[in-house]
């Protein structure tokens, strides 16, 4: 069991930083692709009368719309991606907390075992101090003795 700190150490925390500034720079690569080949394929679109040109500008258009694909499929991946590590950072601060949990179990057991020793030990020094008492008392001398 992790005895050590409770939060994650400076190299996770950096290394969590680090992946997310890469993680926003790929958003951000995509969705750019994405909206650039969109704006060309709108421009491309418009009809012209030469046949050479009309078919440069389909093979563009078909280019254009492939780029497209492929940054919408990165941006898939990289939703997969953040789920995954959702899921498993998630399960990573659950068993964080199962384990900060069971540390302040065993502290106040610990604690409670603390106490019912001092609690023992006290009751012990109280009925040593009754029997001597007991022992001592003028009571007890006085009481009859049984005949045989």
């Amino acid at each position: 069991m992790n005895k050590g700190g409770g939060g994650p150490t400076a190299a996770a925390a950096s290394a969590a930083a680090q992946k997310q500034k890469t993680l926003l720079q790929r958003v951000d690569t995509d969705i750019g692709n994405i909206v650039d080949n969109f704006s060309f394929l709108v421009n491309v679109a418009r009809v012209n009368d030469p046949p050479v040109r009309n078919s440069q500008e389909a093979f563009m258009m078909e280019m254009r719309a492939s780029r497209m694909v492929q940054a919408a499929d990165s941006l898939l991946k990289l939703v997969s991606e953040l789920k995954q590590t959702a899921i498993f950072s998630g399960f990573a601060s659950l068993n964080d907390h199962v384990e900060q949990r069971t540390e302040e179990f065993n502290q106040q057991a610990e604690k409670s075992d603390r106490l019912l020793a001092s609690i023992g030990e006290e009751a012990a020094a109280g009925l040593k101090e009754l029997e001597a008492h007991y022992y001592s008392s003028i009571q007890r001398t006085k009481l009859p003795n049984p005949q045989p």
